[in-house]
């Protein structure tokens, strides 16, 4: 039986290996069937999640594996059935196929959201999901092939030269390098880029990403010598303005490969659509034989991690990082390919999906993001409420949309208004906000009420009352019943502005708040990862007592130069680039000199972080990503998202009417045309 038909062809480079794929279970939800009959018969099926030009074979051993053979010119063309299970392969056949280009199907827009649920449970795996058939059978020459809903085939062929050996579309790139300005590159640049470089991994002979840290004198590596979703971003976005966009779309499918194995703690796996934390290519004998290896990807989705939390960011990250390619490439040819719309899809049903939550803020556990480790940001913390913000504006503008994903879309809209406002009006805090919560009764019970979380006026801390400026203000860190964190975390609030969750005058007020307690947040390093930190009780209390964590250290107050590169994005977006410039300078006096920590300690950012590592490439690749975004900053516009009226006229808070009912994006209308 055939639910949905799908196919998904493989851009990466073909080389001489073979792939295997281990996976118990089928890759979504298909049980494992055997099939036999012609090379037609089966060309005639429907087809798995990837067609690789690699051979595949099946175990039990969850890590994807790329095997060496003797014969190195020989190239493997496979195609199995909607089954993951059993496969066919086809030797000999070789075999180009470019990249899967997807017909949109735009039917009428939704117009009324609220009569669809924010869940998406029961629409991912409709069986109308896109058909795709080949004809002529193994063709040589490059394919593309186009989604249908009709049954009917289309099939085109790929004009010669608009390809290249790793099929990434020349035509489509051929802006970015024109627009590149040759300039003169200052000496930390040039070591900046070397370290970059060194730290590529490959992967069967193809660049997928890079590691966390590359010190030749760290004798003991951790997982920093994984490939981590999060940290590869900034990377990613400096490659891309670099015009170099192979490497960004290898790690964007095979990271994608890797998103819907099944791994375990205590006998516990996570629901389908979760992306690993990190991937790692390891390289083992084959068999105990002497004239073959084995390339192993072996990914982590928390079950090595520290604290074993599954990484809720990693899935995010990746749809983020999709849309910045296509934006940065003009290849959206990726986002259309089947297999990628069905991993957005897998992503969105897992973020979507109701539960007991009453809120439209996505629930976490602690260290679930790049806090990684105990800090009492469990519940809704504000680094994932904008990002899952901007991912769900990413996929709104990525999805192919058809009878199949029309629900889904009215799903992602609906969320989009109910958390924007959300956000806008429960999160934010100024001196006026401040004051109004200080006189705020308790105990209310009634729609009306205005204390609607029943914050007691007591959580106010002492710190915030003098260190709140009159002009300006941020998004706390967290809210829930009785409870608001009001610590100043950074990537949240820039993401806020990148994402335009916050309103335009909203925006501006985080940027002047950043301004004015420069010497807190900036200091001699730029960026505190929160601020303040925790201290004594609070300390011990919140964080377990976490060595590593201690008062103005790490994850606890730290200064993590990486938060330049969003830094400069949100500034340039607000018409600051002089104070993301400020911020460059002084970082840039000190990173080559100091080795490029991870991060620095101490209040203000005095000494590098006493487990920091060195070469750290999300340091390196920040400086850089920030240094490109000034001098192009046309660049930096395809990076950020402005106000989206129609997220505000969708409002769907139907609030009664009293003296704090008035809907925040009305407000957020006028203030954005300021």
């Amino acid at each position: 039986m055939t639910t949905g038909s799908y196919i998904g062809i493989s851009t990466m480079k073909p080389c001489g290996k073979i792939l295997r794929s281990y996976k118990s279970s089928s890759l979504f939800g298909f049980s494992p069937t055997k099939f036999n009959g012609s090379v037609m018969d089966i060309l005639s099926k429907s087809y798995p999640k990837s067609v690789h030009r690699h051979r595949y074979h099946t175990s039990n051993i969850q890590v994807v594996r790329s095997t060496h053979i003797i014969n190195l010119n020989r190239r493997d063309f496979r195609i199995s059935d909607s089954n993951w299970g059993q496969c066919r392969i086809f030797s000999n056949s070789c075999v180009n196929i470019g990249s899967c280009r997807g017909i949109s199907l735009i039917p009428n827009a939704v117009s009324d959201f609220r009569n669809h649920s924010t869940s998406v449970d029961s629409h991912v795996n409709d069986t109308s999901f896109e058909k795709i058939y080949i004809q002529s059978g193994l063709n040589v020459k490059p394919l593309v092939f186009e989604r249908i809903e009709n049954g009917q085939s289309r099939l085109e062929e790929v004009p010669r030269g608009r390809t290249n050996e790793s099929n990434v579309n020349i035509h489509n790139l051929k802006g970015l390098n024109e627009s590149k300005v040759e300039r003169e590159v200052s000496e930390i640049e040039k070591e900046a880029w070397k370290l970059l470089r060194d730290a590529v991994v490959t992967y069967c002979g193809n660049p997928v990403g890079t590691v966390a840290a590359n010190d030749p004198t760290d004798k003991q590596p951790l997982n920093y010598d994984q490939i981590f979703i999060r940290d590869f971003v900034p990377s990613a976005i400096a490659f891309l303005l670099n015009g170099e966009g192979e490497i960004v779309k290898n790690f964007l499918l095979h990271t994608l490969q890797l998103q819907s194995w099944e791994k375990t703690v205590d006998c516990y796996s996570p629901g389908q659509g979760l992306m690993p934390a990190s991937f790692k290519v390891r390289t083992v004998s084959l068999d105990g034989s002497n004239e073959a290896f084995e390339e192993v990807l072996d990914p982590d989705f928390g079950e090595s991690a520290i604290g074993r939390v599954a990484p809720v960011d990693s899935g995010l990250w990746w749809i983020i990082l999709l849309r910045a390619y296509g934006k940065l490439t003009g290849d959206y040819a990726l986002q259309e390919r089947v297999d990628v719309q069905m991993g957005m899809r897998l992503i969105l049903k897992q973020c979507l999906t109701d539960g007991f939550d009453m809120f439209p803020t996505l629930l976490v556990t602690d260290g679930s993001c790049m806090i990684d480790r105990r800090m009492g940001i469990h519940g809704h913390p504000l680094e994932i409420q904008a990002l899952f913000y901007s991912a769900l504006r990413c996929s709104r503008e990525m999805l192919t949309v058809s009878d199949a994903t029309k629900n889904l879309v009215a799903a992602i809209n609906n969320r989009l208004s109910a958390l924007s406002f959300h956000m806008r009006e429960y999160y934010w805090v100024d001196i006026k906000k401040i004051n109004e919560i200080y006189r705020y009764k308790t105990e209310e019970y009634s729609n009306d009420a205005v204390n609607k979380f029943n914050i007691y006026p007591e959580q106010i801390p002492s710190w915030l009352v003098d260190w709140i400026p009159e002009e300006g203000g941020y998004l706390i860190g967290n809210l829930q019943p009785a409870h608001m964190d009001f610590r100043f975390f950074t990537l949240g609030n820039l993401w806020t502005i990148i994402s335009s969750l916050g309103t335009t005058k909203q925006n501006r007020g985080i940027l002047n708040l950043i301004e004015e307690k420069w010497d807190d947040l900036v200091a001699q390093m730029p960026l505190k990862i929160c601020y303040p930190a925790l201290e004594s009780d609070e300390w011990r209390i919140i964080t377990g007592s976490d060595p590593k964590n201690t008062p103005w250290s790490y994850h606890n107050g730290g200064s993590w130069p990486t938060l330049l590169w969003p830094f400069t994005l949100a500034c340039i977006k607000m018409g600051r680039p002089d104070l993301a410039q400020k911020a460059v300078d002084v970082a840039e006096k000190r990173l080559i000199v100091d080795g490029w920590p991870e991060y620095y300690d101490t209040r203000n950012g005095k000494f590098i972080g006493k487990q920091s590592r060195l070469m750290q490439t999300w340091t390196i690749a920040g400086l850089l990503t920030s240094k490109m975004l000034l001098e192009n900053p046309e660049k930096a516009s395809l990076l950020f998202w402005e106000e989206d009226f129609e997220i505000l006229q969708s409002c769907v808070c139907m609030l009664k009417k009293s003296g704090r009912s008035k809907c925040s994006r009305f407000a957020s209308r006028s203030q954005f045309a300021v």
